[in-house]
């Protein structure tokens, strides 16, 4: 008897002991908020008409030593293909390229061109291959001109949807320009800033 007195008194004390504390109700478990999912920039659509302005430095070696201000207008047409991007450009520059010795000079530059590049977010590289109408004046006042080949470089960088900036580096090769045995060779580098359609 005394050993079921002492039991029961054991376990009435382990009972009361674990019961102390009471019930507790856990702890509601810690909301988990999704990561934010990283969207990359949608990449600029060279796609479209565009027509622009252009302002440079102008150079001419051979018949023509000299150098000095170009500017002009252009418009073109781009279509993008994703990885890269084709189209066609006609582009004027009128010329301040002053022989001092002689007193010829380059009096304007008519660009047709293709255009080949690689786009890269919002920035588009090039070339070009094309043909140029150069008018030109000798010392005494006559004109001459010629059609030559025309290769370039650039790149384009849009700040917006509409609007592009960007620089390019042209040269003309005027082997026996205008049917003599002299050569006319222009070199071009421009800035230019484009409005898209």
């Amino acid at each position: 008897m005394k050993r079921i007195i002492v039991t029961s008194s054991i376990l009435a004390l382990a009972g009361s002991a674990a019961m102390a504390g009471g019930y507790t109700t856990p702890a509601p478990a810690p909301e988990v908020t999704p990561a934010p999912v990283a969207v990359a920039p949608a990449q600029f659509s060279w796609d479209g008409f565009y027509a622009g302005v252009q302002l440079g430095y102008g150079k001419a070696n051979e018949s023509i030593d000299g150098d000095g201000v170009v500017g002009g207008a252009h418009a073109g047409y781009l279509y993008d293909f994703g990885n890269y991007v084709l189209g066609g450009e006609l582009a004027y520059n009128a010329a301040n390229i002053d022989d001092s010795n002689s007193g010829a000079k380059v009096k304007s530059m008519t660009d047709l061109k293709m255009i080949a590049g690689a786009p890269y977010n919002n920035m588009l590289f090039y070339g070009t291959l094309g043909a140029s109408y150069v008018d030109a004046e000798d010392g005494a006042g006559n004109g001459y001109s010629d059609t030559v080949p025309l290769v370039g470089i650039g790149m384009k960088y849009a700040i917006n949807p509409k609007w592009t900036v960007g620089t390019e580096l042209d040269y003309r090769d005027g082997n026996n320009f205008d049917g003599t045995t002299n050569d006319l060779n222009t070199t071009t580098l421009n800035l230019t800033a484009s409005y898209k359609f």
